[in-house]
């Protein structure tokens, strides 16, 4: 079988030698008509290459709509200043600039960076495309993932972590079909985790080959450069982030110095209390009662902390009272302040399951329900479609009723989609009893 990344059936270049933009730009229309009005929603036309058909598969169990671009968490203002101004994107924007934005004044032309989950840092180049664009949300603080908006490049280049060309009816959402796009993800270069993507927009010259060539050679530019930045200051990408996961059912991870560190559900559980609930601290004993009322004791916990100590570091707990002595982020904050600031669809996003599930600890599950709730009430006066189309396919929303009957108020009630939610609500009531 030839290697579609290597061979010559590249599947992340649209255009090949001796291929007429205009043609493919008709076949891609006609394949996402017909797409989209198949009875069998698995079925993607063969002509389709394989990295859009499984972005168009995607999008549609997502619930994206082929209609619109909705916006509803658009980040503006002082907040998308501050976003911006503290993300490592913002040490390689000097180098976009140089390389591609500086050609793009009046060539048609959009060059964007985005953040990691797809949000936009900056989108700069033609003004009259940039005009053009606003049509479509394509502006500097829009959440462009694929999870949001359905293929397109940036949010494909991201979601499967390659370069990637995306042609006119290619994506997903018929608002963008007069568009054409060329997309990398950039990567940290001392862990390999992605920071972002770099996205050339415009017309259909910009499925030529060459783009994303391009796009390649400039992220390829913007590592060197973030390679220079650690050199001189090592710590400098991942110091911005101390970070603990609690979501779902993997193993709870502290993420410090661009390392993974597994905890013991436990002292993620310390973690997480001392974080999320009590920065003041707590005494040995009111610790103990958030653990485990039934069965520990002070001596215990202060075991608990020697230990914990060995692997957090002996600077970043302090004592009498307990507490936590530096900065660290926590999965659950992050929802929490998307909540905050009313950007539900971060916070759907980011919600990967619930708290530390293995936890029977009294404080964690006042944590869990609460968290819980909250998504589930922002989902509920939010009536987004997509949201709750997400929500609902995600195993800590599928028994959700009060979220499957927000979402079939949204679907078309003669539509094949509406019929199949309709029955997910009536098997969900004969199991309730109701």
């Amino acid at each position: 079988m030839t290697d579609e990344r290597s061979g010559s059936a590249n599947p992340w270049v649209a255009l090949r030698p001796g291929d007429d933009p205009s043609q493919l730009a008709q076949r891609a229309s006609s394949a996402h008509s017909s797409f989209l009005d198949a009875a069998d929603t698995s079925v993607v036309p063969a002509s389709v290459r394989s990295v859009v058909r499984e972005s168009w598969l995607r999008s549609r169990r997502n619930g994206i709509s082929p209609d619109a671009v909705e916006q509803p968490s658009l980040l503006t203002g002082l907040d998308l200043e501050r976003y911006r101004a503290g993300h490592p994107m913002a040490l390689i924007r000097p180098v976009v600039r140089k390389l591609l934005v500086e050609d793009a004044a009046d060539s048609g032309l959009l060059v964007a960076i985005s953040d990691e989950q797809g949000r936009l840092l900056w989108v700069e180049g033609d003004h009259a495309a940039r005009d053009r664009a606003l049509s479509m949300s394509f502006v500097e603080g829009a959440d462009w993932s694929e999870e949001r908006v359905g293929t397109n490049a940036p949010g494909t280049a991201l979601a499967v972590d390659h370069s990637v060309q995306i042609v006119a009816a290619e994506h997903f959402n018929r608002t963008v079909h007069e568009w054409s796009c060329s997309a990398a993800p950039v990567h940290d270069p001392s862990t390999g985790r992605i920071l972002g993507a770099i996205d050339i927009t415009g017309g259909l010259r910009v499925a030529a080959p060459e783009v994303l060539q391009l796009v390649r050679a400039t992220v390829a530019a913007a590592e060197s450069e973030l390679r220079l930045h650690l050199l001189s200051s090592p710590r400098l990408l991942s110091a911005a982030r101390t970070s603990l996961d609690t979501f779902g059912s993997g193993r709870p991870t502290l993420h410090r110095d661009g390392e993974r560190i597994p905890l013991s559900q436990r002292h993620a559980e310390i973690l997480l209390l001392l974080l999320a609930e009590h920065p003041e601290g707590l005494s040995s004993d009111r610790l103990a009662v958030l653990l485990d009322e039934a069965e520990l004791d002070s001596v215990t916990i202060r075991a608990e902390m020697s230990r914990l100590r060995k692997v957090f570091g002996p600077e970043g707990l302090g004592s009498r009272p307990y507490r936590l002595l530096g900065e660290l982020v926590t999965d659950v904050a992050e929802v929490r302040g998307a909540l905050d600031r009313g950007d539900v669809a971060t916070a759907v996003r980011l919600y990967a399951g619930p708290v530390l599930p293995g936890s029977a600890a009294p404080g964690i599950e006042e944590i869990r329900d609460e968290l819980r709730a909250r998504v589930q009430a922002a989902l509920l006066r939010a009536g987004d479609a997509q949201l709750l189309a997400r929500w609902t396919a995600s195993v800590h929303g599928r028994d959700d009723i009060a979220a499957w009957e927000a979402y079939l108020t949204t679907l078309d009630p003669h539509s094949t989609l509406f019929a199949q939610v309709k029955a997910r609500i009536e098997l969900l009531d004969r199991q309730l009893g109701i």
